[in-house]
């Protein structure tokens, strides 16, 4: 599947945004030295924070954002048609990001929250991850996205393979770079539940893990309930903290 980029000298990208800041594309504008060398293996073909062309022929689609409306699934699916492979960007797109926020009050009431009488114009429903509407290929992780990350991304996807993805949770790379750990400081930390990759970025700066890469594969949910009891906290009250950044049930 990933060889099929390998089809033309300079494969087509197009970038896509949902609902989100833009701050992943950004991240990709912020590339600076290295942004030359990657025009040099892509030709972007539609980009809205950098250039006002566009085509509808692309062989590499990124996608930004949460899907809110209708609307957001068709532009999904409409890519998912066009495109060769299609992977997301940030956590907005996967887990669900700050967007999901929503996902835990009234939605219909939240339109009139943000938009007043006008809310009958935007059409909304409760806040959905791009793989829910979709197929995907490949997920470039974080809020905002990592630059390291996604360079190695389009790197691998361009060797004709798959980008890697660590399974194993962020409390792996703390103890490698030697932090102390944030349920010892009396704060509660998500780096248990949370899917590596970031290289312990948050906790390594005096700060905890928000799992905003969304979860690991198979965390060690026993060990996590006896990690809390021992520090005084409930299962409830890290659900809640887990729910900042994922705000969209699997499988419900």
């Amino acid at each position: 599947m990933y060889e099929a980029l390998q089809v033309h000298k300079r494969p087509r990208v197009a970038i896509f945004e949902l609902a989100s800041c833009a701050g992943c594309q950004l991240q990709i504008l912020n590339l600076e030295d290295e942004l030359v060398d990657v025009l040099g293996l892509v030709e972007f073909v539609y980009f809205k924070e950098a250039m006002s062309n566009s085509s509808d022929e692309y062989d590499l689609a990124l996608i930004e954002g949460s899907v809110t409306r209708e609307s957001d699934a068709e532009k999904c699916r409409t890519v998912r048609e066009r495109a060769t492979l299609v992977g997301t960007l940030g956590s907005c797109a996967y887990p669900v990001g700050i967007p999901g926020l929503k996902n835990h009050g009234d939605v219909e009431a939240a339109a009139g929250i943000v938009y007043g009488e006008k809310a009958d114009l935007f059409a909304s429903h409760p806040v959905l991850p791009v793989d829910a509407v979709i197929d995907v290929d490949f997920r470039v992780l974080g809020c905002p996205i990592d630059k390291k990350d996604f360079l190695e991304t389009l790197t691998a996807l361009l060797l004709g393979r798959k980008p890697p993805s660590p399974t194993y949770p962020v409390c792996v790379e703390c103890r490698i770079a030697e932090n102390s750990c944030a349920f010892d400081r009396g704060e509660t930390c998500l780096g248990p539940f949370t899917r590596a990759g970031c290289g312990a970025l948050c906790p390594s700066y005096g700060g905890r893990c928000y799992g905003c890469r969304g979860p690991a594969d198979d965390p060690n949910v026993l060990s996590m309930q006896a990690l809390l009891e021992e520090h005084g906290l409930t299962p409830e009250q890290i659900a809640a903290d887990f729910a900042l950044y994922n705000g969209y049930e699997r499988g419900a």
